[in-house]
């Protein structure tokens, strides 16, 4: 594996930024489906207890199943490429994203909420002005959190055929490419820990 072959590093580099891209695009995929799904989770604000058991039984179900499990249904249905890639962290960590706001929401302050209910707002208002406003800081801290995991996630579903630069790597193990092997690693190490310091810095700010 020594030394690390760079000869082709625009093409990982390109590689390495569609991986990025894979992840942003499903942590946002996750962002949207998961934020009424938290709202009918939610113990305090969920509609009826019905709804709320079957908003909790979706969260578990879409944790329970693994990125990999998923990327491979859908590399086999919708064809290989970063699609897959993209729906299979969205649909994952939509799970994970319902959980965490979920359970923020519970937690919030019941005074701010009980003196909208007593002012005759409506059920809209009370979550614009009395649970955002509450669980702000930790919904931003945790869609970092998820999208630093799921660029994570995004560089190893490319073994399946999801694209990014997993599939750059998976290519070079399969051709002894042992040298390109470890550019693509230290690449990939490079890019985690920026990502990682600039997440936590952004976090540190909002706090």
């Amino acid at each position: 594996m020594l030394p690390p072959d760079f000869s082709n590093f625009n093409e990982l580099v390109y590689s390495m930024i569609e991986t990025i891209e894979i992840a942003i695009l499903g942590t946002f995929i996750a962002i949207v489906l998961s934020i009424p799904l938290a709202l009918l989770s939610a113990k305090n604000i969920a509609p009826n207890i019905v709804i709320f058991f079957i908003a909790r039984t979706i969260t578990i179900f879409f944790r329970a199943i693994p990125e990999f499990i998923i990327a491979m249904i859908l590399v086999i249905a919708i064809g290989f490429g970063a699609m897959p890639g993209v729906l299979a962290l969205g649909i994952h960590t939509m799970g994970f994203l319902a959980k965490f706001y979920a359970e923020d929401i519970e937690h919030i302050n019941k005074g701010p909420i009980d003196a909208l209910k007593s002012s005759g707002t409506s059920k809209s208002q009370i979550i614009s002005f009395g649970v955002i406003p509450q669980i702000l800081p930790s919904f931003v801290a945790n869609n970092l959190y998820i999208l630093d995991r799921n660029v994570r996630m995004a560089t190893m579903l490319g073994i399946v055929g999801a694209g990014g630069i997993g599939y750059e790597l998976q290519s070079s193990f399969r051709m002894f490419e042992y040298e390109r092997v470890s550019a693509i690693i230290i690449l990939i190490f490079v890019t985690i820990f920026i990502i990682d310091h600039l997440s936590a810095f952004i976090r540190s700010k909002i706090k």
